[in-house]
């Protein structure tokens, strides 16, 4: 019989609270994550050529692709379960442990190839190196897990945080030492040293070596649909990188992705609070309909609060960025960045769909609108490419996400039994403030020249002025916004 964990459940009247309360906490850790990936890039984007972002990009690239089509979504099928034992805990750890071993072997084998392929030969080796990190990640607490489920994030922030400044100070302590691609790699390791050290310390489960073939499949009967839907959501986002380090070169490829990194901040950001938080709160009112579309009309509110401003000033701000902090070198990145922070937008949005489906058991429904995008992709990405070069990229991922998140947002309104016009008056708000920011901003900088501290000045008039008017509209608009920020600010107090 399994020895079941003494975790305290969650009763459903404190779930809001432990829900703004983890997302505050998880809202500082990625804060604290973007504040030293953005010191970061800019300081070795200094020290660097694209180039060398290019080979760190195929390595990560090669990584990716046997780590995405290995997986079995088993830490997903953790939280969303309802049942809690140290025999599935145990198992899917053994399970992760000999596929990291397996995948480690395999990029060693395999580093040579994939050099090969993209046409460079010291892709290798780094390859070979960073498959360590894979190693590393395997053998991690599998109980921190528990951090999500139980929304115990002041820990995950804990473990976070000391991973990412591990990883900062090794990153640009090696390149202003090396002034090469291996001050990146050396940074990912030592970050993942890190975080394996840590995860023991702050969980007190010990994972131990136990196979039973019954919570394996158990699990894999929910995890197969999230292997499917990850398969998917790699070949969408990692096959453009593929194809334009393939066909339009190395360079274009760091080009490409330092374009992608910058503009999708508010998708990577925002969604991945959001499925931090939501993912195991909405596992915890699966059963509960008027409950779970209350939570989905929430977070739809205030990720459109939240998205809209982001994806505003990043598009308005983008030339002037990457001339000021990236420098000129960089500059063929704008184009790109201003179409892909629209993809990222909208799916900042969209992506609040995707974690109900995996509450209520239904992720075949992502899996079916990722089959959707990737076939717009399939289809478009060469003619554009090959006529527009990053931009005709980037303009088809704009497209794909377009028409795969309206699939996404009607199959989550059916699901919850939503109203059409109840979710668009959600986003209705947000994006009248936004575009009032965007005509504000454009209006300023033509009568300023623009330094660093314009710049600065401007982000902040520009955030100042979209609160001002989300309050002044708030009393016009059922959009209860004072409501939601003042019980969150309540949950915030009590942390």
């Amino acid at each position: 019989m399994a020895k079941n964990i003494n975790i305290q459940e969650c009763p459903e009247q404190s779930l809001f609270p432990k829900v703004i309360k983890g997302g505050f906490w998880v809202f500082g850790l990625r804060f604290i994550r973007q504040f030293f990936h953005l010191a970061r890039l800019i300081i070795i984007a200094r020290l660097l050529a694209p180039h060398d972002f290019g080979l760190f990009g195929i390595a990560l690239l090669t990584m990716s692709i046997l780590e995405t089509f290995s997986q079995a979504g088993f830490q997903q099928a953790l939280i969303q379960k309802k049942e809690r034992s140290e025999d599935f805990l145990n198992s899917a750890w053994t399970f992760l442990v000999i596929r990291g071993a397996l995948l480690f072997i395999m990029l060693y084998l395999l580093a040579p190839t994939a050099a090969k392929f993209f046409g460079v030969p010291e892709a290798k080796l780094i390859t070979q190196v960073l498959g360590v990190s894979v190693l590393l990640g395997s053998l991690t607490n599998i109980g921190v897990i528990y951090f999500q489920k139980e929304l115990e994030f002041n820990k995950q922030f804990i473990l976070g945080f000391i991973t990412i400044v591990v990883d900062f100070v090794v990153a640009v302590a090696a390149a202003v030492i090396m002034r090469n691609v291996w001050a990146l790699v050396f940074g990912v390791l030592a970050g993942n040293i890190a975080g394996l050290i840590l995860s023991y310390f702050l969980h007190p489960f010990r994972p131990r070596i136990k196979f039973s073939k019954y919570e394996v499949i158990s699990l894999f009967r929910f995890g197969k649909w999230v292997w499917s839907s990850s398969v998917l959501v790699f070949l969408i986002t990692q096959g453009d990188d593929i194809f334009v380090g393939k066909i339009l070169g190395v360079a274009m490829l760091g080009y490409y992705q330092m374009a992608y990194k910058i503009s999708n901040i508010p998708a990577t950001e925002i969604s991945h609070i959001i499925s931090q938080v939501t993912f195991p709160a909405y596992s915890k009112i699966q059963d509960n309909l008027p409950r779970l579309r209350e939570a989905y009309l929430k977070v739809l509110q205030l990720t459109a609060f939240l998205s809209f401003p982001i994806a505003g000033l990043i598009f308005i701000f983008a030339p002037d960025f990457t001339r000021i902090f990236l420098g000129e070198k960089w500059m063929s990145i704008v184009p790109a960045m201003q179409i892909l922070v629209f993809a990222g937008l909208i799916r900042s949005i969209a992506v609040n769909s995707g974690f109900v489906f995996l509450a209520v058991g239904k992720p075949k429904i992502d899996t079916f609108w990722q089959i959707v995008r990737f076939i717009i992709i399939v289809v478009l990405i060469y003619p554009f490419s090959k006529h527009m070069g990053i931009a005709g990229t980037s303009l088809v991922i704009f497209i794909s996400i377009l028409i795969s998140s309206v699939g996404f947002s009607l199959s989550a309104i059916k699901i919850t039994q939503c109203e059409l016009k109840v979710f668009i008056r959600s986003l209705g708000l947000p994006m009248i403030n936004g575009i009032f920011v965007i005509l504000l901003i454009l209006g300023l900088k033509s009568f300023l020249v623009m330094g660093a501290g314009v710049f600065i000045l401007l982000v902040i008039i520009g955030i100042f002025t979209y609160i001002l008017i989300s309050f002044i509209l708030d009393n016009f608009y059922t959009y209860s916004l004072r409501s939601l920020i003042r019980n969150s600010i309540r949950a915030f107090k009590s942390i």
